[in-house]
């Protein structure tokens, strides 16, 4: 059905309406302009297939509605209009609630760009919009990250669930750990940029090293060993 309103007219693209939405569209693709709503035109003008489906799961949602759409990392911090403009409405004129990080290689062999999952919720027009955004680092999902993608021992997806129905914006305020909360303001001044990186803080561990002289002195006395161990090798085989 979805693939259908993509296409048709305005008068039939919209007689559908849902309380929530779950997808993976197509990545990376694009559009002929001429084949594009015109209302989302109006939202948003750009061809790529991504920020259209964004733009159309909106459109689709009744208010209250939920969606929760995998997008690749591009759309988190994008610079174009477009990729702005898309999270600019996300953030401002509904509840964008969760952005959940996820690694490269979920997707193989299929695709091995990196992904996120955008959680939000559509708002009426006069209800207020975004307070602070709930973000997970997933690092592994249970299954390896090549093309192989063999279950392994290291799975973050059990802990992600239980993290989202505990948070507490006025708990979750820990940015070295896995879940976080950012707050409107602060994703404002940074160009409504959506990627973990932005905000995540990595605790840096102190590395202490000898001096330089004395490991100066170590590889002298290892070098030393090395001709000794020659000579000896050479004194074997003889003439």
């Amino acid at each position: 059905m979805l693939g259908k309103a993509w296409s048709v007219s305005h008068s039939s693209a919209y007689r559908y309406s849902f309380t929530m939405i779950l997808a993976n569209p197509p990545f990376k693709g694009s559009v002929q302009k001429s084949t594009i709503a015109k209302d989302l035109s109006k939202i948003i003008d750009t061809t790529k297939t991504e920020l259209l489906f964004m733009s159309l799961f909106l459109r689709l949602l009744k208010t209250g509605g939920k969606g929760a759409v995998i997008v690749p990392d591009g759309v988190l911090f994008g610079s174009s209009k477009a990729h702005k403009d898309i999270r600019t409405i996300l953030v401002e004129e509904h509840k964008l609630e969760g952005v959940i990080s996820m690694p490269s290689g979920v997707f193989k062999p299929y695709a091995g760009v990196s992904t996120a999952i955008l959680i939000f919720t559509k708002l009426g027009v006069r209800e207020k919009g975004t307070d602070f955004v709930w973000f997970y680092d997933m690092v592994a999902d249970g299954f390896s990250l090549d093309d192989k993608r063999q279950p392994i021992a290291d799975n973050d997806i059990p802990d992600l669930l239980r993290c989202w129905q505990q948070r507490d914006s006025a708990k979750d305020t820990n940015r070295q750990g896995k879940a976080f909360f950012v707050p409107r303001e602060e994703i404002q001044a940074n160009a409504y940029d959506l990627s973990i990186n932005r905000y995540k803080e990595i605790e840096y561990e102190e590395v202490s090293y000898e001096p330089p002289k004395v490991i100066l002195q170590k590889l002298r006395a290892l070098e030393a060993d090395i001709r000794q161990d020659l000579d000896a090798l050479e004194e074997m085989l003889g003439d």
